[in-house]
């Protein structure tokens, strides 16, 4: 029996499911309906009443359209399609009158309002409301909450739409918003007054349809009329989350989430929203060479000159870092390695190995979760690693998969089967797999395949995936490490073989690995960091919203990143600094622009030029072998402070002291 619904939405009709409800049918005929409590991502709450229609052959009272299903309407009276009507007097008398009882209580505050020119109200108020009031009385005043360094609340303004409480509860997991009170008495509070403790908080300042929850970092900056407007993909992380850059002038003022089902839904991490700050502090803007033991400013074509006389006729090795887009990881490859050097990406060690793509990343798409039924998780802590990606753990879970964990136990905002923490559990846990009709991934997490048996490890999971009919899916914590993986950065033996004897090491922003004294290292950045501290020559580059580059992320999905602004000073364009390099040796590589560097990527790697999809990888086993005896250790302890943006910026510093001190076990007498 058919699902599908026929309904008439003001003189439209269309043909629906008919468990969608008439807001989300109207969308499907093109008909726009207020609203202010519904959101498509979380439960209905009902609330705001924003959202009332005229069900023809209904009640003589308009309903509320979020929450009616099109299966329960009456047809007409020969079996017609049933009539709503948005646009009808009783209608336009509803919304006004919601409206009205809206605005009451709303402080008229929106010159200095930080969600001018963004807010839903306003719109709405502007669209349906009347532009006048009858209310005489004083306006009701609610003290504002302290919800930590990210979130700034103005609760006066708050129209109780509950978005917040239900996106914390339910998404994110975290139970420390609710509302309180009845009547004009009611307002949202958190718990005993507690900060939030979710490393997703500032979703909620794009879910408020008013100016209750705003940046407190971005307040009072800048207007969104000011600012310019950039699509472009994330590097926090590896999972590849869409963002839009806002800049004015030279400078990134916001990052904001952009819509995208397959990858991050419409939901991105604290860390991602809030680092910006980072990209102006501790810049590289100059090239530096080091002269008696110090650092001095030089030029471009002196720091060049100099780079190029300690590569030439030297044993020279390339660390590829956890930022780098994939043009420059292939620029560095084909220079290091036609000088007869050797690059490696994998500078934590991770045993992945090179030329399986079924092995390094595996053949799930992130998408695979949502109608996973079993899902396990293998020496990762997703919460940690990609935060986004766990929110869509906890949706399937809610939806009735089941989590199991071969690792540390740790507060996922799920609950989980614990299988244990070592290498023997999940050696147990392949020998009683058994064949499952059902859906499931196997996500496994660097922490599980950066020590010395990472590849046994690996072979284990895949066993697990042949042995159950699960997919699997390898959660990297770098944003260039997929991509560098595409194009063979690699040496055999790992890190310690590609830098064995190597009297030059050129480091494109590897920040998180320690390069012992002896060889002379030409440090490419951003950041001044770890890596520069080290450096002999350094060669200032662009951030990854600097330049157009492309990453790869944990799927194996291509995406491109956009230039929102310039690099500062006289850094540059990581592939250009590469190109002037390779003329500087006498090594010339092939190509003059992106365009021509792009076009012979492509053409070595045809899969990088299919942006936006994911690649059907052959399944190739590994072969099995008994990992060691030890337990999996996890890949990142702090959240805020992974890479030499997040370590450049005082928000990060600020919140990860947070956390620390909320991980801090409480004695007694406190």
């Amino acid at each position: 029996m058919s699902n599908l619904k026929k309904i008439n939405i003001d003189g439209i009709e269309v043909e629906v499911d008919g468990a969608m409800t008439i807001i989300q049918a109207a969308e499907v005929a093109g008909v726009e309906i207020p609203r202010f409590c519904y959101h498509e991502r979380l439960t209905i709450a009902g609330n705001c009443r924003m959202c009332l229609v005229e069900v023809v052959g209904g009640p003589p009272k308009p309903a509320a359209s979020c929450a009616m299903q099109v299966r329960d309407l009456r047809p007409g009276p020969n079996g017609e399609a049933p009539v709503v009507k948005t646009k009808s007097p009783m209608v336009k008398k509803a919304r006004e009158g919601v409206m009205e009882f809206l605005l009451i209580n709303h402080p008229l505050d929106c010159p200095i309002c930080d969600q001018g020119g963004e807010c839903d109200l306003q719109d709405q108020a502007m669209a349906y409301g009347v532009d006048f009031s009858r209310y005489r009385e004083p306006k009701r005043a609610s003290d504002d909450l302290n919800l930590g360094p990210l979130v700034a609340t103005k609760m006066t303004r708050c129209i109780s739409c509950t978005r917040c409480v239900r996106f914390t509860t339910e998404v994110a997991g975290i139970t420390q918003m609710g509302q309180t009170g009845r009547g004009e008495d009611s307002e949202i509070t958190s718990y005993l007054n507690e900060t939030l403790s979710s490393n997703l908080q500032g979703n909620i300042i794009d879910l408020c349809p008013v100016g209750a929850l705003t940046s407190k970092p971005y307040a009072f900056t800048a207007r969104p009329w000011e600012l310019t407007k950039t699509e472009t993909i994330d590097v926090m992380d590896a999972l590849g989350s869409n963002i839009r850059v806002d800049t004015k002038g030279r400078e990134v003022m916001r990052i904001l989430p952009r819509n995208h089902d397959g990858v991050n839904e419409e939901w991105i991490s604290d860390k991602t929203r809030f680092v910006w700050d980072g990209l102006r502090r501790q810049r590289l803007d100059t090239p530096y060479i080091r002269e008696n033991g110090k650092l001095r400013k030089a030029g471009w074509g002196e720091a060049l000159a100099a780079a190029a006389a300690a590569m030439r006729g030297k044993k020279v090795a390339g660390l590829v870092g956890d930022l780098a887009p994939v043009e420059a990881v292939f620029s560095l490859k084909t220079l290091i390695e036609g000088l007869g050097g050797h690059v490696e990406c994998r500078t934590d060690g991770a045993r992945l190995p090179a030329g399986n793509r079924s092995a390094y990343v595996g053949i799930a798409a992130i998408e695979d979760i949502d109608s996973a039924k079993s899902i396990t998780l293998i020496g990762t802590n997703p919460r940690v690693e990609a935060a986004v990606l766990n929110a869509r753990i906890r949706k399937a879970w809610l939806n009735g998969a089941a989590v199991t964990v071969i690792g540390p136990a740790d507060d996922l905002t799920y609950d989980y089967t614990h299988a244990g923490t070592d290498r023997a559990a999940l050696v147990a846990a392949v020998a009683a797999a058994k064949p499952s009709d059902k859906p499931g991934v196997v996500i496994v997490g660097q922490g599980a395949i950066n020590e010395a048996d990472g590849e046994a490890v690996l072979a284990q999971a895949m066993a697990l995936c042949a042995a159950t009919g699960a997919r699997l899916l390898v959660l990297h914590t770098a944003a260039s490490r997929v991509g560098a993986m595409d194009v063979g950065a690699v040496t055999e033996g790992g890190l310690a073989a590609a830098t064995d004897g190597a009297e030059v090491i050129y480091n494109l922003g590897a920040d998180e690995v320690e390069i012992a004294p002896g060889p002379f290292v030409i440090y490419h950045g951003s950041h001044g960091d770890r890596g520069a501290m080290r450096a002999d020559v350094i060669l200032p580059g662009a951030a990854w919203t600097e330049e157009n580059g492309l990453f790869v992320n944990t799927e194996g999905r291509p995406q491109l990143a956009l230039r929102a602004g310039f690099a500062p000073g006289e850094a540059k364009e990581n592939w250009a600094i590469l190109r002037a390099l390779s003329g500087e040796l006498g090594a010339t590589l092939p190509w003059d622009s992106l365009a021509g560097l792009r076009a012979a990527l492509v053409k070595a790697h045809p899969h990088l030029g299919r942006i936006d999809e994911v690649a059907g990888n052959d399944w190739q086993p590994l072969e099995v072998k008994a990992p060691a005896k030890a337990d999996f250790r996890p890949a990142i302890r702090d959240f805020y402070l992974t890479n030499p943006v997040a370590r450049a910026s005082v928000l990060m510093a600020e919140l990860s002291a947070l956390a620390a001190d909320r991980a801090r076990v409480a004695l007694a007498a406190e």
